[in-house]
């Protein structure tokens, strides 16, 4: 197909002058337009020869992240120069001493963090657990390089449609396991939405589909009952001559499914697909008052359900969050989500991080200070396991906060359900290693008492306290997780070096030279993988030194009797993550592979017809897994490198098992119609079957031996037939 490059520059010229009209600071000063032009020119003649996937020039994607982050996030022209030249020292010639000298140190040091992490966080390569600390560190450095790379990915998800499948559910993954929850910390509402829902519409094309069509068939539905909602709400506001604006905010489609997921309803029981917003015009010292005086005609006119009532005004959310939020009764008797906030309030949680920098004022610490701060404490002081560091940073990150008080009435904000440990590790890490008791509002009560907004906690200490492995099961912050962990592995040093000394006197005994011995074949016999972790088995009994009778003395060297040979690691293991994958390293799953040890991973069951990727094991094979198992996102963000794909072959009819869970009115009789067509009708074997009824409903588990999906579906049509079936739904496990 011949290109019309006169054509190209035209559209390529048009998307710049798009960006300028974006930027605020530009259009009001020239020299700030001008560094922006040459940012510009500089990238598109580092780019000029390079085409994305799409077959577009590749200066769309720079121009289309620097618009993301003027437009979306209203950074300034610093942001946006490096937006421009973001991936200009990684992939062309272009050096950070270059970015120095032309555009300045600051710029420079921007670039010089998103391509130090470029590896980390690239479109090409899955996410590393192990690296997780260096995108932090550079988050506690400078935001900025974060949230150019929030908008780099909300591009590429935006895009993703031209990338091969394998690459956009790894993609998919990495977005919902990383980028969702730092945009969600970082403020940014609706790009943490937006990457959410682009997620699932690359997971489960199938069901944003269907969501998204069934939230358009009802539009016109909701748009009127909330104009009839609010119009005496509007009629009052202008009474009392408030300067506002009233609208309707449907729930995001991820939202949406997320909630029909977990409650295991369909779309039409989903009773809050929006809210109603009410954004007032108010002087900064009258914001609160006068929220609550809108809160208060609100429940002039609507019953308000007191249990729902969220007030995010007098105590912010750590990520600067600002919001009265209400549940009232509507006329039609259905429950409407009410939001009540001022113009800063709203921009502050739209565009988050500089929104809040625009409205700061003095020098008082906001909570998004004292949370990057947080982040830099725990990174250059924890020697933690990586991915444990990602899993309590994404729980800190999604929990919902409490407000406690210390005894002086500070206010502290912990993640809820966090316990009187927590509270101890908050105030300080030797109050929380000394930490013996708590008084929760004068009561004496055990340090794993989770606290409630409210209570007011009074921690007490002993000098020969030391932190305890139970103590794990009930703290929920990151910093009380990190810090235990590191005291227990300061602890079990102690205990490895009797252990260490429990093995040389054992090699002693059987003549062995310290020389000739292979660690690392005892470890893997053993099945630790660490040197501490193996002598600290031996000290502790569990690793038995009479054990050595598995290996024999050769010639004064220890060697293991019998061998296990390992088949994966010849045939598909790699080390490292590489950047270019063999289109014909694919798992056929059902042909007569002699090589290959697979087994179909019991978290998710999948049966021929379903999407699915194979995932390396230790010690199990090759498990085959859903591509949308509770565990992919996961398994395919930390270890991308063990994630073959895979694809099915019928060659010959075999049977799966699966489950199915079946829910309706409790009619006489109504067991045996199912029992009749699951076995009779369809032959279909049971493996189990399980019903309960309760109130004139009954609810029922059946596993059942299917060939593939098309098998299944075709038994779950047939049960929805049956008269007094109301709901019928495939169940991993």
């Amino acid at each position: 197909m011949q290109i019309d490059l006169e054509k190209e520059k035209q559209e390529i010229e048009a998307a710049f002058e798009g960006l300028v009209k974006s930027a605020v600071h530009a259009k009001k000063d020239a020299a700030t337009k001008k560094r922006i032009r040459k940012a510009f020119d500089v990238a598109h003649e580092a780019h000029k020869d390079v085409r994305r996937k799409s077959g577009e020039p590749y200066i769309f994607h720079p121009i289309a992240v620097a618009r993301i982050c003027a437009e979306e996030i209203g950074l300034g022209a610093t942001s946006i120069i490096c937006a421009l030249l973001h991936d200009t020292v990684e992939d062309t010639e272009l050096t950070i001493e270059d970015v120095k000298s032309l555009f300045g140190e600051k710029e420079a040091k921007i670039i010089e963090g998103l391509t130090k992490i470029s590896g980390v966080v690239d479109a090409n390569i899955s996410l590393q657990a192990e690296n997780f600390k260096k995108i932090l560190l550079t988050l506690a450095d400078d935001v900025r390089v974060i949230l150019i790379k929030l908008a780099d990915r909300l591009h590429n998800m935006r895009t993703i449609g031209s990338m091969r499948r394998d690459k956009q559910l790894k993609i998919a993954s990495e977005t919902l396991f990383l980028y969702a929850p730092l945009a969600h910390r970082l403020g940014l509402h609706s790009i943490k939405s937006e990457l959410e829902d682009l997620s699932l519409k690359c997971q489960e094309p199938e069901v944003f589909e269907e969501i998204q069509s069934k939230l358009k068939k009802t539009q016109e539905v909701r748009t009127r009952f909330i104009n009839h909602f609010s119009a005496p709400l509007k009629k009052a506001l202008e009474a009392k001559g408030f300067k506002f604006e009233m609208k309707g905010r449907p729930k995001s489609i991820y939202s949406i499914w997320k909630k029909m997921s977990n409650k295991s309803i369909p779309f039409e029981e989903v009773y809050d697909l929006f809210a109603v917003r009410i954004i007032i015009d108010s002087e900064a010292e009258n914001e609160k008052s006068d929220c609550w005086q809108v809160y208060s005609i609100v429940t002039d006119f609507y019953q308000p359900n007191i249990e729902r009532l969220r007030d995010w005004i007098s105590a912010p959310k750590a990520n600067g969050y600002e919001s009265l939020h209400t549940t009232v009764m509507s006329p039609t008797g259905k429950w409407v989500e009410v939001q009540i906030r001022t113009k800063r309030m709203d921009e502050i949680a739209e565009k988050g991080f500089a929104a809040h920098w625009k409205y700061k004022e003095g020098s008082e610490e906001s909570q998004f200070d004292k949370w990057i701060n947080q982040i830099r404490e725990l990174i250059e002081n924890n020697d933690a396991n990586a991915l444990d560091l990602v899993d309590d940073f994404k729980l800190d990150l999604f929990s919902d906060e409490i407000y406690v008080f210390t005894p002086e009435g500070e206010m502290k904000n912990l993640p809820s359900g966090a316990s009187a440990l927590d509270f101890a590790f908050s105030i300080h890490t030797e109050i929380g290693e000394q930490c013996i008791g708590a008084k929760v509002n004068n009561k004496l009560v055990p340090l794993s008492t989770p606290l409630k907004s409210g209570d007011q906690l009074e921690i007490l200490t002993s000098k020969n306290q030391r932190p305890k492995e139970d103590w794990l099961n009930f703290v929920k912050t990151h910093k009380a997780k990190s810090k235990i962990k590191s005291s227990l592995k300061e602890e079990k040093k102690e205990i490895a070096l009797i252990g260490k000394a429990m093995l040389d006197k054992e090699f002693k005994r059987l003549g062995i030279k310290r020389e000739n011995i292979s660690l690392n074949e005892l470890k893997k016999h053993f099945k630790e993988t660490s040197d501490i972790d193996f002598y600290y088995g031996i000290a502790k009994n569990t690793i038995q030194l009479n054990h050595l009778r598995d290996f024999e003395v050769k010639n004064g060297t220890l060697k293991l009797k019998r061998t296990f040979p390992n088949r994966l690691k010849t045939y598909f293991e790699r080390k490292k993550p590489v950047k270019s994958e063999r289109k014909d390293e694919i798992l056929v799953i059902g042909d007569n592979m002699e090589k290959i040890d697979y087994s179909l991973a019991n978290c998710c069951n999948p049966i021929p017809g379903d999407e699915v990727f194979g995932f390396i094991t230790v010690a199990e094979g090759i498990k085959i897994h859903k591509t949308t198992c509770p565990n992919s996102v996961q398994l395919m963000s930390n270890y991308a490198y063990r994630v073959i794909k895979a694809r099915w072959i019928e060659k010959e009819k075999v049977d799966f098992l699966t489950g199915l869970k079946i829910i309706g009115i409790d009619n006489v009789g109504i067991v045996n119609n199912i029992t009749q067509i699951v076995s009779n009708e369809l032959h279909v074997n049971m493996r189990s079957i399980k019903f309960e009824s309760y109130d004139g409903i009954f609810e029922g588990t059946i596993m059942v031996f299917v060939q593939n999906t098309i098998h299944l579906n075709n038994l779950i049509s047939n049960l929805k037939k049956v008269e007094g079936v109301k709901k019928v739904e495939r169940i991993d496990s």
